[in-house]
């Protein structure tokens, strides 16, 4: 990774974070006061992942850095809890069940090659992947291959799937791939 990665501290940090802004949209509960370092400050990605009983109950963000870090951790969170199309909105009683993990990202960038090649450029627990071609795009963070226990062109398949792709659309000169990498923080 080329930027500068954060601490477990500044980690922890953004985890309260998101967990302060669910709380706050949902519950009314003030939000913690913390004293953000200046990582906070920069533009960077981030997805917002929310589970309960290990299951996926919410996950959004934004893969570019389009907003200072702070700002776009509560954000995501808040999409996540209330906004992802996938699942009805987090409930307040279901609060205390829900855990959260925070991902800072990397900036995007394409996967150079030829198409039959891009498996062999795919590191799987170290690459997100987004697949962009024909009007869609689709993205999977980092650590879906791993907890799927997929190979390259598994996770490649499944993120055309993602962009409401055919699987083997990857292999297509029209479609693009990027890679990005995560720093990965989970609530404890």
């Amino acid at each position: 990774m080329s930027v500068n990665l954060l601490s477990s501290g500044e980690g922890e940090m953004a985890v309260r974070l998101a967990r302060g802004a669910i709380d706050y949209a949902l519950a009314k509960k003030p939000k913690p006061m913390l004293a953000l370092t200046p990582v906070f400050s920069e533009k960077r990605g981030v997805f917002v992942t929310l589970t309960k009983a290990g299951e996926l109950r919410g996950c959004i963000g934004f893969p570019y850095p389009v907003m200072p870090l702070g700002d776009a951790i509560e954000d995501a969170a808040v999409a996540a809890a209330t906004g992802d199309p996938r699942f009805p909105p987090v409930r307040k009683d279901e609060l205390a069940s829900i855990r959260l993990e925070v991902t800072i990202l990397t900036v995007p960038v394409p996967l150079e090659g030829e198409p039959d090649k891009r498996p062999e450029k795919v590191e799987v627990g170290r690459h997100g992947l987004i697949m962009r071609g024909r009007g869609t795009s689709g993205l999977l963070l980092p650590q879906v291959a791993t907890e799927y226990g997929w190979d390259s062109r598994t996770f490649l398949e499944h993120t055309c799937i993602k962009a409401g792709l055919p699987g083997r659309s990857w292999t297509r000169a029209d479609v693009e791939v990027l890679t990005f990498e995560g720093q990965i923080f989970t609530e404890h």
